[in-house]
């Protein structure tokens, strides 16, 4: 056997085992939300990007063996961006024989006419795409709307709404829209950006980029993800612990007063569990939760130097101050 046939069966195992995870995060999401039931009929928006191939694909692969019933139908919005190749997402769609619609919208000629040269378009831009793909799928008849949100997106835009908008808000899962006709998702809530690149990759999706999104300089999302990464890179698992604790909320331990009656904490009132830890340190776990391991086991020992040099830094000032006591009391 050649060593390019080699090559060939390690990849296509390494892509069989990145797909599997990805079907069992997908699946995950699906469940614990129930993004998805008998019956439905869900409007796969595709942009062309990584993350909506992603979506597509492993939601086709879902339909092949889930116990209900559901359809896909694959939609597109055409915003008229100059360069925009019209006929690569047709294409593709028409191979794989999904049923989808192109919805052709000007949006592009309306944000440059609104924003002035220099300010970011995403506000406008979004609320166009939003409104668009709302009546899409009303006319389509869709009971859900999926979007290619993932994990990595939905906790860039928890730290954007804490930096920038004083508030502990994220991105749903699932939501309904305002007028209440219309339920969104977002099944790969619970996958990681770099597994999806490495599928997209793997895959050779023909992804089309966003000319006017990803060319404006100095976005915030942009500076909040290259933190995410630095921290995925320096501190493995901190993502993974991260998203964990947008699962695991403590509102008694916060101090937002309208998740927790705080004013109706009386001598004789109801006990709260674990309100004794405010008083002490928690342990803090060396192998952060949710961390997988199978992908990062060479990092381990950094991971670990990292843990001890931040307890180190914890305690330095304590033992200084003691020190100092001791002298002047000397």
């Amino acid at each position: 056997m050649s060593q390019n046939q080699e090559i060939s069966k390690k990849e296509q195992y390494n892509l069989n085992k990145l797909q599997k995870r990805l079907r069992r995060n997908v699946g995950e999401a699906i469940a614990d939300f129930n993004m998805i039931e008998e019956g439905d009929r869900i409007m796969v928006c595709l942009s062309g990007g990584k993350d909506s191939y992603t979506m597509l694909e492993i939601l086709r692969n879902l339909q092949q063996s889930a116990p209900i019933n559901f359809s896909l139908v694959a939609v597109n919005l055409d915003q008229k961006q100059p360069g925009f190749p019209e006929h690569v997402l047709p294409e593709y769609l028409e191979k794989l024989g999904v049923e989808y619609k192109i919805v052709e919208e000007n949006t592009y000629g309306i944000v440059k006419e609104k924003i002035p040269e220099g300010k970011t378009t995403c506000s406008l831009c979004s609320r166009l795409r939003r409104g668009i793909l709302y009546r899409t799928a009303t006319e389509l008849g869709a009971t859900k709307i999926a979007l290619g949100h993932h994990r990595d997106d939905i906790l860039q835009t928890l730290f954007l709404n804490m930096f920038y908008g004083g508030k502990m808000k994220g991105m749903p899962p699932k939501l309904m829209s305002d007028d209440g006709k219309h339920i969104v998702i977002r099944p790969l809530a619970y996958c990681r950006e770099k597994d999806i690149q490495r599928f997209a990759d793997a895959k050779a999706f023909p992804i089309i980029p966003c000319n006017l999104c990803g060319s404006q300089p100095n976005l915030q999302r942009q500076v909040i993800a290259d933190m995410l990464r630095d921290w995925d890179k320096r501190y493995p698992g901190r993502i993974e612990t991260m998203f964990s604790a947008m699962q695991n909320v403590v509102p008694s331990h916060l101090c937002d007063t309208n998740l927790f009656d705080f004013k109706g904490i009386t001598h004789g009132s109801e006990v709260v569990n674990g309100g004794d830890l405010a008083f002490d340190r928690e342990e803090i776990p060396l192998q952060p939760a949710g961390w997988q391991p199978e992908e990062d086991e060479n990092q381990l020992d950094e991971l670990r130097l990292n843990v001890v040099e931040v307890k180190i830094t914890r305690i330095a000032p304590d033992a200084q101050a003691y020190r100092a006591t001791l002298m002047e009391a000397g």
